[in-house]
């Protein structure tokens, strides 16, 4: 593993202990995990086992459900696969601090793996701060570490492109799949932080958002599934991306954006994939264009979005957006608009626009989008909204709220490009003044978009359909216990208590 992945937080030293303990956050994965890689590598080098710790914070922003349901269920294999390594993995129902706080005395040190959001940086310098043995941070998410791939904030995939496509052979690390020569299945740990993930799975953390009913999200989480997918995205679809990623119509992406967020699947695990099925030798010069369109996706695209959560706090509000983009569309809030809609109507695709309501529908229903309905999406909640600072936050809060890879570097990205971010200006037009300009015509000359409704539409009345039927046994099952509990001779003074 390059060195260039290593980095040490907090400046203390090693000790002895009785494990090392990896904080794992952002992979939450038993394979083709670097920073696992690393903390077992250690903890052999100590003669000790490896400890796993898995932090399920409550009230994570935004966060649904089904985005618990989903995490929780990639865990659950997480567990599975880890213990067939013998690495214990505890799970904790508080902050990282916390956690590490409780755990670290008896450790020789930390390892963690790499996130970029806010929330995972202020987590990570005070998890580090509460450490009192040395902390060490490995970055294993992305292909190319952003402190290599670019000291500061780019300005557009062109500039980002040039400094990562010359490193990106360097850093195609293959995991070791270490296996550490102590276990620690049997280390007697804190029972705080056992785990029912049957009763995780149940109830859930997360917050019931307007709409959650009517999700009926058919992705499965965890490792295993998402790489059989992904190879089949390889051997029948992948001949044909350069053609039939930007067309909603066809199911032409690899649909690997939701593992990606939970780190159920590496990067640089998916890029060594791609070469090996391709036959390609460089990711950094492919002969082939589709794999090459791939890779630009995966790791310019995705990684310019990381450059972009890193180096802003403020990424996920509307000062992210370039200055001359605000100017020009302060001076479009004074244009009338062709609609006016509430977040509620935002909320519930109650637009005037079958294609935008039809790109909502399908992010509440599926917990995904397509890329090329989402710009547009975006586009038009600033056309319809009373000005661009409230656009902004509409945009940032749907899809937080309904997209399984929401709260993602990804999605911040794409929600500033609508607005101007990582983009240059365009011909003048009202409203938009020079931001990239996008309508239902294009769409239509790009794809056929009616048969995108129609697709839709069939998916929200199967949904609605499942939704009743549920609510109806709901009830039915309500009526019978309550007529049972009414038709129930009452016990005898001498019958014991039940309750």
């Amino acid at each position: 593993m390059r060195k260039e992945r290593i980095r040490e937080v907090n400046g203390k030293g090693e000790r002895p202990g009785d494990f090392v303990l990896y904080w794992m956050q952002a992979a939450v994965r038993a394979e083709d995990n670097l920073a696992l890689d690393f903390a077992a590598s250690l903890a052999d080098e100590k003669g000790l086992p490896l400890v796993a710790l898995f932090c399920l914070v409550p009230g994570f922003p935004s966060a649904s459900r089904e985005h618990y349901r989903y995490l929780i269920g990639g865990l659950r294999e997480a567990e599975f696969e880890l213990a067939g390594k013998g690495i214990r993995l505890l799970v904790a129902r508080s902050t990282p601090e916390k956690a590490i706080a409780a755990l670290a005395p008896r450790a020789a040190l930390v390892v963690a793996d790499c996130g970029y959001a806010r929330i995972q940086r202020e987590w990570l310098n005070r998890a580090s701060a509460a450490a009192d043995c040395r902390f060490v941070r490995v970055e294993g998410n992305v292909v190319v570490p952003a402190a290599e791939a670019s000291d500061k904030e780019e300005w557009s995939a062109y500039t980002l492109r040039r400094r990562i496509m010359p490193q990106l052979d360097a850093f195609l690390d293959q995991s070791a799949e270490a296996v550490p020569r102590r276990s620690s299945l049997s280390l007697d740990l804190p029972r705080e932080f056992a785990v029912d993930f049957d009763g995780l799975a149940a109830a859930p953390p997360g917050k019931r958002h307007p709409r959650s009913a009517e999700t009926r999200i058919d992705e499965k989480p965890g490792r295993r599934t998402a790489v059989a997918r992904f190879d089949a995205f390889l051997a029948e679809k992948l001949q044909r991306y350069g053609s039939d990623r930007n067309d909603p119509s066809r199911d032409g992406t690899s649909g690997m954006s939701a593992a990606l967020h939970f780190g159920h699947v590496s990067p640089i695990a998916l890029v060594r994939r791609a070469l090996e099925f391709a036959g390609e030798r460089s990711a950094g010069a492919c002969a082939s264009p589709e794999l090459a369109a791939f890779i630009e996706e995966l790791v310019v695209r995705r990684e310019l979005a990381v450059n972009f959560v890193a180096h802003r706090d403020d990424y996920d509000s509307y000062g992210a957006v370039p200055d001359w983009a605000r100017r020009t569309l302060a001076e479009g809030s004074a244009h009338r608009r062709e609609a006016l809609y509430r977040f509620e109507d935002f909320e519930n695709a109650a637009t005037h626009d079958p294609y935008w309501n039809a790109a909502q529908d399908q992010m509440v229903i599926t917990g995904r989008m397509h890329g090329y309905m989402r710009m547009y999406w975006g586009k038009q909640i600033l056309a319809w909204s009373a000005s661009p600072e409230e656009a902004f936050a509409t945009a940032v809060a749907l899809n937080d709220r309904y997209s399984l890879d929401g709260r993602d570097p990804n999605g911040y990205a794409g929600v500033a490009w609508c607005f101007g971010k990582h983009d240059r200006p365009w011909t003048g037009r009202p409203v938009f003044g020079t931001v990239r300009y996008m309508n239902a015509n294009g769409l239509k000359r790009k794809f056929d978009a009616d048969a995108y409704v129609r697709s839709i539409e069939a998916l929200k009345e199967a949904s609605c359909s499942t939704t009743l039927n549920t609510s109806r046994s709901t009830e039915t099952a309500r009526r019978t216990t309550s007529k049972s509990t009414r038709s129930r001779p009452a016990a005898s003074a001498s019958a014991p208590s039940l309750s």
